[in-house]
């Protein structure tokens, strides 16, 4: 399986530590984002495409010296226009029939991560007491997803997407339209497969966005390495 990781963005709300850092690099615990990320992902992935924008040679050079996986590809995204537009960037480079893609700058739990790529599509979703600062997950009554709204002025608490999903490589034929805020939204690619076929809904046991500083500085004091790796630290198969 392929995994997209999502590292475009300009990470305005953790500046001035993004002035020369992109925030997928930023530490945590002495290691970046990304390479927890990396560490999570299911044993099934054996490939990563990786986008990219904002001081994206400091990622791909991030890439090139990682020892987590041999196979992976860097998509730029030029003239960003959204998270729906960076997807559609990696049809040419997705070799495997399902997908794996998420944001590259948030922390997932490993076990949730594997229970997702098990699904033939499907999302993450987390509980927030917020939901007005959050895409919300409406669910079906035999638990599937229904659809997903940005940030309802509804009580909560909610089930938020955390921006995880599996696709079908059947994504890529789909069309999406520009959104009110002038981008293609990765949710509206979700919206049509949720109409379609059953798009299942997995319930994080652990997720942690790291949006602004205080959330950057809360997660150098979580216990990360119980949720957030594999079993092998090295994909490399023929590691040294």
């Amino acid at each position: 399986m392929d995994a997209i990781l999502l590292a475009a963005g300009l990470g305005t709300r953790l500046r001035p530590h993004t002035a020369s850092t992109p925030k997928p690099l930023l530490p945590v615990q002495g290691r970046p984002i990304l390479d927890w990320i990396l560490g999570a992902l299911p044993a099934g992935v054996t490939r990563i495409i990786v986008v990219t924008h904002y001081l994206g040679e400091q990622i791909e050079q991030y890439l090139r010296g990682q020892q987590r996986f041999r196979d992976w590809t860097v998509v730029p995204q030029g003239d960003p226009r959204g998270t729906g537009d960076a997807l559609r960037r990696c049809r040419s480079a997705v070799q495997s029939e399902t997908l794996l893609c998420l944001n590259g700058d948030d922390l997932f739990g490993a076990a949730d991560l594997a229970r997702l790529a098990a699904c033939p599509a499907g999302v993450i979703v987390h509980p927030v007491d917020e939901p007005k600062r959050f895409g919300i997950a409406f669910l079906k009554e035999d638990g599937t997803l229904e659809k997903l709204v940005e940030k309802p002025d509804l009580p909560g608490p909610r089930l938020a997407n955390t921006g995880a999903y599996v696709f079908p490589r059947s994504v890529f034929d789909l069309t999406i339209q520009l959104s009110p805020r002038g981008e293609f939204e990765i949710t509206d690619y979700v919206s049509q497969l949720a109409a379609r076929a059953p798009f299942h809904v997995v319930r994080a046991s652990f997720w942690f966005p790291i949006g602004t500083v205080e959330a950057w500085n809360q997660a150098q004091t979580l216990d990360l390495k119980s949720v957030s790796l594999q079993t092998s630290d090295c994909r490399f198969e023929d590691a040294i």
